[in-house]
């Protein structure tokens, strides 16, 4: 293996661990809270509100995956269906005060512990670490949140 095929091994062993420690982390914050249900709740804040054929077709996952997502925010009082004001028939998404309340919940503990633990590294570092992960994502079309201060 050449350096570059080692550097992928170790990107791929860093992100799926980062991945596994994610969706076991959304659990343990609230017990009916995915990591997929939070991005929902992400993407429901960030645009104010939309269908859920629109959140399917943003993170690329099939419709019965969100569909069974919705239903269960819905149960738990997170996400609410709406008229929408233009056409009576379309059903948007929104997010109910309980989803709003959580999903700043949630966003709080998360950023506290990026916070601890990236608090020994240098600003450089961060926003070269920041930069590239921001290049990774729109190299492979991926999905990003809005950027928000660090004073949120």
């Amino acid at each position: 293996m050449n350096a570059a095929d080692v550097s992928i091994e170790t990107i791929h062993h860093e992100l799926t661990a980062f991945a596994r420690r994610a969706r076991a982390s959304a659990g343990r914050l609230h017990p009916e809270l995915s990591l997929v249900s939070y991005t929902l709740l992400g993407h429901l804040e960030d645009v104010g509100g939309c269908r859920a054929t629109d959140l399917a077709a943003h993170y690329a996952l099939d419709k019965s995956t969100v569909s069974r997502q919705v239903s269960a925010l819905e149960r738990a009082g997170l996400v609410e269906r709406r008229a929408d004001p233009q056409d009576q028939r379309v059903q948007v998404l929104h997010l109910t005060p309980a989803g709003t309340e959580i999903l700043a919940q949630v966003t709080a503990s998360r950023r506290v512990a990026f916070r601890e633990r990236l608090a020994g590294w240098p600003e450089e570092d961060l926003e070269r670490f920041a930069g590239y992960l921001l290049r990774y994502n729109a190299a492979v079309g991926g999905v990003t949140f809005k950027a928000t201060p660090a004073s949120d």
